[in-house]
């Protein structure tokens, strides 16, 4: 008998969450009403929002490493003599490494829980930031860049999940759109603080995110839809409960997701043969397609190489109009988290996939008449500055749609029950299309601006398509509600 009830509480263990939190939120719950600290968690907004901002950490180290390689790279090249293609060699492993990240991000955040694989990730990132600053030769500045990248492949696919699990429906579209406001702000950090500070440093600083993140996880609940796949019916209503609030009736909720949780199988495997069916092969599509499509049309290029695309512009102060571009795009995604709960995803999507294209349009016009002009006319000055103000509002219009709701999308189209494998292929289909245009966008620009960026324009023509014969809308929906429209 005693060998039947071990043999059960360790199978118990087992689907125990991989970092747990402790008891704070239980008590909070049993003595809410003896305990006035307790009341600034009794408001679910605030207790999500608290959740959100923590987890954001991550993001915001995600965007470190997409705008470290900006404003670095005349001084990593110059230090370590590196060449044009090296250096591009370098921008690139971030991606590379992130598509290993890809990989095992759905699978760990399966078997891990959203929060033991923020706690993974975080580690690889640290090692890396340090490895850069103390990189003498290629070597260790290549294998910090892949450490990097393997963490940031791993929060990509974490945090909006976990966003979109313990959101309530009408506040997901805002706080979902928080985690590529992080990344703004990241990548915006990253083009102010290398103003100021050498590359090696700013290598350190990028450690602060992940370092503040792995304390902040232990104060924060699991994702209760996670617990209830994985059958922890007790950890999954307390969660639940101090998400929405303590003195919220959640059982309405509670019962919706066990039973989307019942009727997906709860801990079934999924098999590849198993995406054949729609209810599993057309959301899978649509975060897919969005996912690339957000990738080829030059955003992170664009990004990663600012500086070098407006000093071809003939901008003097390229690092410092890089920062411009880097503060516009965290306001323009601050204006998106707002609207996307109102106008809804696809308005914003098609909004955002038009004006991409007509900016481009612009750009690459602007490049191209480039080559019939004198430099020393006024008419070259004038192109200069039509195709900066073409590439600050490109990014503009991607931060206003293509560039936060993808992940939002994906986070909430996706059941549960494939969530980690469809997940993991979604996210590995994004960094590796990252890889590709990160690696070529040097490269083209060399061969041509005009050109580089008709190619993006053609994109982004082809996903104003896309988004108007097949992605859903999905405000104002629960996640369980969405998945129905797919069987």
């Amino acid at each position: 008998m005693s060998n039947r009830d071990d043999t059960e509480e360790g199978r118990n263990d087992l689907r125990r969450p991989f970092l747990h939190t402790g008891s704070w939120y239980r008590m909070g719950s049993r003595q809410s009403s003896m305990l006035e600290s307790s009341l600034f968690i009794r408001d679910s907004s605030i207790s999500v929002l608290a959740c959100v901002l923590i987890v954001a950490l991550g993001p915001i180290q995600f965007g470190f490493t997409c705008g470290y390689s900006s404003p670095t790279q005349a001084a990593i090249t110059k230090d370590l003599g590196l060449t044009v293609s090296e250096y591009s060699v370098f921008g690139s492993l971030s991606n590379v490494g992130a598509m290993v990240g890809a990989i095992a991000s759905g699978q760990i955040a399966e078997y891990m829980g959203r929060k033991g694989s923020l706690m993974i990730a975080a580690i690889p990132n640290i090692i890396g930031w340090l490895t850069i600053s103390f990189a003498k030769d290629t070597s260790f500045l290549y294998m910090g860049r892949l450490l990097e990248g393997f963490g940031v492949g791993i929060i990509s696919y974490t945090v909006p999940v976990y966003i979109a699990e313990i959101a309530p429906q009408n506040m997901r579209g805002a706080l979902g759109s928080v985690n590529q406001l992080s990344v703004t702000v990241g990548i915006m950090l990253a083009y102010l603080l290398g103003l100021f500070v050498p590359w090696r440093i700013l290598a350190v600083l990028g450690v602060l995110p992940c370092t503040l993140l792995i304390p902040g996880l232990f104060f924060i609940p699991e994702s209760p839809r996670w617990l209830a796949k994985m059958g922890l019916t007790d950890d999954f209503e307390t969660s639940l409960q101090v998400l929405r609030g303590f003195d919220t009736d959640i059982s309405i909720e509670v019962n919706e997701i066990k039973r989307s949780v019942a009727s997906s199988g709860k801990r079934s495997a999924i098999r590849f043969v198993d995406l054949k069916r729609r209810r599993y092969y057309f959301p899978l599509m649509v975060g897919i397609g969005l996912l690339v499509l957000q990738q080829l049309g030059g955003i992170n290029g664009v990004l990663f190489y600012s500086s070098t695309i407006f000093a071809s512009a003939g901008v003097s102060s390229s690092n410092v109009a890089t920062f411009g571009v880097g503060a516009v795009q965290v306001v323009a995604t601050a204006v998106a988290t707002w609207l996307v709960d109102k106008s809804g995803r696809r308005l914003l999507l098609m909004i955002s996939s038009i004006g991409m294209t007509i900016s481009l349009v612009i750009v690459a016009v602007a490049f191209y008449l480039k080559e019939f002009v004198s430099p020393d006319s006024n008419m070259y000055s004038i192109l200069s500055m039509v195709s900066v103000v073409g590439v600050v509002a490109m990014v503009i219009a991607c931060s206003l749609g293509m560039g936060p709701i993808p992940w939002l999308i994906m986070s909430e189209i996706l059941p549960v029950n494939i969530k980690g494998l469809a997940g993991s292929i979604a996210t590995l289909a994004n960094w590796f299309v990252s890889w590709l245009v990160t690696m070529t966008a040097n490269m083209l620009l060399a061969w041509s601006s005009g050109g580089t960026f008709t190619l993006y324009a053609l994109v982004c023509g082809f996903t104003v398509v896309f988004v108007s014969l097949w992605v859903p809308e999905t405000k104002g929906k629960t996640l369980e509600e969405i998945q129905a429209l797919f069987r």
